[in-house]
């Protein structure tokens, strides 16, 4: 299982550029506000969740952004969506809540997960996202983190979540 030392030396292997910063646990979106100023880039936040056929999707999109779980599921066709539970969340990504992040996907070894990515992050220069632990954040140029996902063959499913945020009256 890949966990954030194995992630660290994947990146450098393959000459991706980042940076990683350590801090105090952060468990919410509300947790890692505190650490605004410290860190460039888009503030993320990921969602794991699975429907009733035991599909699972991660979606990562702005920390700021209010997801309408019914909106979603019409819109994608995902059937009833829900979180997942814990247990699925480390047998599948390889971490504990409050730590989701994409680079979890390199623990998919079944390609079980459908990832969602918010194409507002491409306003941004780099993204942000936990390395396998919320004790860091790594911080890398939105084109590194495009790269190094084709290089492990990870499929990013590019979307515009307008349409299903909380405040979208439409």
């Amino acid at each position: 299982m890949i966990d954030n030392n194995s992630l660290i030396k994947l990146l450098d292997k393959n000459n991706i550029k980042y940076t990683q910063h350590f801090h105090p646990p952060l468990f919410t979106v509300n947790d890692s506000k505190k650490m605004r100023g410290v860190f460039d880039g888009a503030h993320t936040k990921n969602l794991f969740l699975k429907n009733k056929q035991k599909n699972f999707f991660l979606l990562s999109c702005l920390e700021s952004t209010k997801i309408n779980l019914k909106r979603l599921k019409k819109g994608l066709d995902l059937g009833n969506i829900s979180f997942a539970k814990e247990e699925n969340l480390y047998e599948l990504l390889g971490v504990r809540p409050g730590s989701v992040t994409p680079f979890g996907l390199l623990n998919d070894i079944e390609k079980k997960i459908k990832f969602f990515l918010d194409l507002e992050l491409n306003n941004f220069n780099s993204f942000n996202f936990h390395p396998l632990t919320n004790t860091a954040t790594i911080n890398i140029k939105k084109d590194n983190f495009y790269n190094f996902f084709k290089i492990y063959n990870i499929s990013i499913n590019l979307i515009n979540l307008k349409s299903y945020r909380e405040d979208n009256i439409n």
